[in-house]
């Protein structure tokens, strides 16, 4: 029995290796946990189990802890491991658009050395090369990476004067602080990509990500606050990556770009981009321009949206994150591009809408739905098309005419229709507050004849509700007097009718009529 056999050893140590030895155990074969004889503490005596020694129990010790500690390891491995399994879930979900094109494995090549080269971010590149490669497309799972290599770049080629810096506040310390804005970003949050899986949960991830970005850009430029239209621009950069990073790229875009000019208050960067695009077509389009002036139709009705979210509200994801491509490499220059190329493209079924309704409904509804054909087409357009010298006149030329009109002041001529127009106004206005006087008095007399009208309505239920009973009533009487009649003899029947003779069908008796 002191001696055991081969077999049992063997199972002696397999229990040993399969046991977590959270505490000390007494072994009879002589072996520590990983199956390692122990030192040796003496001969032991027939029938007793050799005592441990304190170095025995310190070894196990260690042994369970190490083991305790390899446990916590996993743990922490499986925690990280489901916590990158949720994130890339999330960002499966926000790249879940159609690509406009196909990134070829070169131009894949290209970008993964650019975004991995040493001083990316502090070495000028190429720009012509950099225009080339964003040409031949950016794959959608770096597309992120790739507009902050843009913006750095861009950075480094043009240094904003001082004055033109953006506030440098953390984005930390704008979180914790409160806005004025709130209720207005609140309102658009589901207005923002409502169909979009990651933004159509209310007040989920990304609704919350995105009232992060926004409050804090509110806080950051309190002249622009917070404007319809930020929210699209603010939701494509959060599609592509982080909070911190999407409100450093929207600071790029505001400030560097210069796009925040449109958001001012008096909105007058917008105005001049809306006397750009019609010169454009004036110039270009010639036919298309005459049909809009025919109807009276001023770019501020149908583009104004495309300036303000970078055509973010209307059209598909895919072809709005290749414009947001050129955007970052080319500038605003290139809302142009794409505005010019989608009316161009539709100039034939636009000529053939023949009203002021018809062709509004057409720019905001039918013209976005493109086909991943048409956009493709719109983008190879906008790689070719180079308008900067154009818009650069058109920005003068409405500034020179900006100054003459307030040079000028009104003409000599216009001074008299000026006087008419104020006393026709004058006496427009006496005959409106006539006129409102008349209709108030009006309202009021409909008002009365409708309440008498209510009060005979319901007089006139009430009597019919009376002769409605009073029939009931007068049918009982005859089932009444007929029952009668059939339980009196036929004499008296007979004395009974007699006597309604002689006193007629009011009850009293007949006079006999005198004779002459």
């Amino acid at each position: 029995m002191n001696k055991p056999s081969a077999s049992m050893q063997h199972q002696d140590h397999s229990d040993a290796r399969e046991l977590l030895p959270l505490s000390p155990r007494n072994l009879v074969s002589g072996l520590d946990p990983l199956g390692r004889p122990l030192p040796s503490t003496g001969v032991p005596l027939s029938g007793e189990r050799p005592k441990k020694m304190a170095a025995d129990y310190r070894t196990l010790w260690k042994t369970a802890i190490h083991q305790q500690i390899l446990l916590l390891r996993m743990e922490k491995e499986n925690q990280r491991l489901e916590a990158s399994r949720d994130e890339l879930h999330i960002r499966k979900m926000k790249l879940n658009y159609q690509e406009v094109g196909q990134c070829s494995k070169d131009a894949q090549a290209l970008w993964e050395r650019k975004l991995t080269a040493p001083g990316r971010t502090t070495v000028l590149q190429d720009k012509e090369e950099v225009y080339h490669a964003v040409c031949q497309g950016i794959p959608k799972s770096r597309r992120g990476e790739v507009w902050l290599l843009l913006s750095h770049q861009y950075r480094l080629h043009h240094r904003l004067p001082q004055r033109q810096h953006c506030p440098d506040t953390p984005y930390q310390d704008l979180l914790k602080q409160l806005t004025a804005q709130q209720h207005a970003i609140l309102v658009d949050l589901g207005r923002t990509f409502p169909t979009h899986q990651y933004f159509s949960a209310q007040l989920g991830a990304g609704q919350l990500s995105l009232y992060n970005l926004l409050k804090a850009y509110s806080l950051l430029d309190t002249e622009v606050g917070y404007c319809q239209g930020i929210s699209f621009v603010a939701g494509v950069l959060l599609l592509h990556m982080s909070e911190e990073q999407a409100f450093d790229m929207l600071k790029f875009l505001m400030y560097d770009l210069g796009i925040r000019r449109q958001y001012r208050p008096d909105m007058v960067s917008l105005q001049v981009q809306m006397y750009q695009l019609s010169r454009l077509l004036h110039d270009y389009h010639r036919e298309l321009y005459n049909h809009f002036e025919e109807h009276e139709i001023c770019p501020s009705l149908y583009a104004a949206p495309w300036f303000l979210t970078l055509f973010a509200s209307q059209f598909p994801l895919g072809f709005v994150s290749r414009i947001f491509d050129f955007v970052f490499a080319q500038g605003t220059e290139v809302i142009f591009k794409v505005a010019l190329c989608l009316l161009s493209s539709h100039e034939g079924e636009i000529v053939e809408c023949d009203g002021f309704e018809s062709i509004v409904d057409y720019l905001k509804t039918t013209l976005p739905n493109l086909t991943q054909t048409q956009m493709e087409q719109t983008i190879a357009k906008v790689m070719e098309m180079d308008i900067s010298k154009q818009l650069h006149t058109y920005e003068v030329e409405y500034h020179v005419l900006q100054d003459e009109m307030i040079e000028a002041g009104p003409l000599p001529d216009d001074s008299d229709r000026l006087d008419k127009l104020e006393k026709t106004n004058t006496q427009l206005k006496k005959q409106n507050m006539d006129l409102l006087e008349k209709l108030q008095a009006a309202r009021q007399k409909i008002q009365t004849l409708e309440t008498s009208v209510e009060n005979f309505l319901s007089r006139e239920s009430k009597m019919k509700h009376t002769i409605r009973s009073l029939e009931q009533e007068r049918a009982a009487h005859q089932k009444t007097i007929e029952r009668m009649r059939s339980c009196l003899p036929p004499d008296a029947l007979t004395d009974v009718e007699m006597t309604q003779i002689k006193t007629g069908p009011n009850g009293k008796a007949k006079t006999a009529a005198k004779k002459p």
